[in-house]
C-alpha cells in the first residue's frame, strides 16, 4: 500500500484470496468473488514494479459504465460496486475497495479470449506481414498497419498463464474447447459487443482498434465477466490525430510498451524502474479515457 490512491497489493487477512492476477486481486465471500482492481500494469506479460496511481479506480469505472450499457445485449457479473452493500467481512476494508472494486457472480471462465480486431495492428499485424492471414482468417493483399479491416474479425487466443505469452487459435480451436454452439455464441457476442462499442467510442472522438472479452459460466448461463473496453483491455486511438501506416498515439498502456521497446530490455523479469514522467504520462492517458467515454473524471459519478 503506498498512499491514498495507489494500491499496489490488497492484503485482507480475513477473506479468502482465490488469486492475484497481473492486475486484480479476487477474494471469495460468501459463494461471490470480490474483485480488487490494483494499480499495477503489466507489459509483455511482466508487471512492472512502479504502479500507475488509480490505474485500478479507472479501470473500474470504465467497466462499470460498459458493463450497465450493454446489459441490454449480454448478462454480466456484476452484483455491486458499492463496499456499503458487500457482505459484513468486508466492512473494515471499505476505504480501500472504495471506487476500485466489484462484488461479482461467481463463475466458471472459459478457456478462451475473445478477442476482436477492427484494425489491423500489434500482434495482427506481425501475423499479417507473414501469413496475409489473423488467426487462419486470409485478409485482403496490402494493407498497412493500423489500417481499419473490411468488418472485425475474432482472432481467439488461449488463455495463458502468469508471465506466459497468449497464443492465438484458430475458431476450430475454440469448438474443441468450448464446443460448437458457445464457440458460435462468444464470437457473435463479442463481434456486438465491439460494434456497438466501437461506434459509442466513435461519437466521443476515440477508435477502438481491437479490444478482448472474457465470458464464463453462472448457473448454466453465459455471462460477461472481467473487464470490459478498458485501456488495459483494448487499444484506443485518439480520432483526430489517427493515420494509418504505421503505429498511432494511443489512450492505453502502448505509451508504455513504446517506452519499454526503446530500452535494452529482455522482456522479462525483473522490470525495469519507470521513470516519474513515464508513469505520469501513463496515466494521463487513461484519464483521458475515462473522461471521453464516460463524461466524467475520476471523483465525478
Amino acid at each position: 500500500m503506498g498512499d491514498n490512491n495507489v494500491l499496489i497489493e490488497s492484503h485482507f487477512d480475513d477473506l479468502q484470496l482465490v488469486k492475484r492476477g497481473k492486475v486484480r486481486d479476487v477474494y471469495e465471500i460468501d459463494g461471490k468473488l470480490l474483485i480488487v482492481a490494483s494499480d499495477r500494469i503489466s507489459a509483455f506479460d511482466v508487471v512492472m514494479d512502479d504502479p500507475v496511481p488509480d490505474k485500478g479506480k479507472i479501470l473500474t469505472k470504465i467497466s462499470l459504465f460498459w458493463f450497465e450499457h450493454l446489459k441490454s445485449i449480454v448478462e454480466n457479473h456484476v452484483i455491486s460496486a458499492k463496499p456499503s452493500e458487500y457482505p459484513a467481512p468486508c466492512n473494515k476494508y471499505h476505504q480501500e475497495l472504495q471506487g476500485r472494486s466489484m462484488l461479482v457472480k461467481k463463475a466458471i471462465p472459459l478457456p478462451v479470449e475473445c478477442v476482436v480486431r477492427g484494425y489491423l495492428s500489434g500482434s495482427g499485424w506481425l501475423e499479417y506481414q507473414s501469413t496475409g492471414t489473423i488467426c487462419g482468417i486470409p485478409l485482403p493483399e496490402g494493407l498497412s498497419e493500423s489500417e481499419q479491416l473490411p468488418a472485425p474479425i475474432f482472432t481467439p487466443s488461449t488463455k495463458a498463464e502468469h508471465g506466459i505469452h497468449d497464443e492465438n487459435i484458430s475458431f476450430e480451436r475454440v469448438i474443441d474447447l468450448v464446443g460448437e454452439e458457445t464457440a458460435r455464441k462468444i464470437r457473435d457476442l463479442s463481434i456486438q459487443i465491439y460494434n456497438f462499442g466501437r461506434e459509442f467510442a466513435a461519437d466521443r472522438g476515440i477508435i477502438i482498434a481491437d479490444t478482448k472479452f472474457e465470458f464464463g459460466m453462472s448457473d448454466s448461463r453465459l455471462i460477461l465477466i472481467d473487464e470490459v473496453l478498458t485501456p488495459d483491455s483494448s487499444r484506443f486511438w485518439p480520432m483526430d490525430s489517427y493515420q494509418p501506416g504505421g503505429p498511432q498515439e494511443s489512450f492505453d498502456k502502448q505509451f508504455l510498451r513504446d517506452y519499454l521497446n526503446g530500452l535494452d530490455w529482455p522482456k522479462k523479469p525483473p522490470p525495469p524502474k519507470l521513470p516519474p514522467d513515464i508513469i505520469e504520462k501513463t496515466r494521463e492517458r487513461y484519464v483521458e479515457a475515462l473522461r471521453r467515454l464516460t463524461g466524467s473524471g475520476l471523483e465525478e459519478n
